[in-house]
């Protein structure tokens, strides 16, 4: 049970920090007996790094979409262009729902690792 700081994002997701004492069962220098507990909360203001890349996809999406409603009120002449735009949006769409499903396993994991 050696301790460990933690780094908590805006987003509520984690992270491993540095180092910080031997637990009594560890007698070997630089090694840790594998139990990691928590000795300070560090807050990091900003959120994580799988929040970063959905926002990306999501703004790249909203982008999309609106060059989507831009051409067809120019009328009917972009159809290709409008086409391969909405195989993005459902790339991206299927992109951030699995990005979503794994911060939602991720925070799972905190709930059952901070009852231990």
């Amino acid at each position: 049970m050696c301790f460990f700081d933690q780094q908590r994002f805006v987003c509520g997701d984690w992270k491993w920090g540095h180092f910080r004492q031997h637990c009594h069962k560890e007698y070997r220098i630089g090694e840790t007996c594998g139990m990691k507990l928590i000795m300070h909360t560090v807050p990091v203001g900003q959120k994580c790094k799988l929040c970063e890349k959905i926002d990306t996809k999501k703004r790249r999406r909203a982008a999309e979409v609106e060059r989507i409603n831009r051409w067809q009120r120019e009328g009917s002449k972009f159809r290709a262009s409008i086409d391969k735009s909405m195989e993005i949006i459902r790339s991206l769409d299927y992109e951030i729902q699995e990005l979503e499903c794994e911060r939602g396993r991720r925070l799972q994991g905190i709930g059952t690792q901070m009852r231990s």
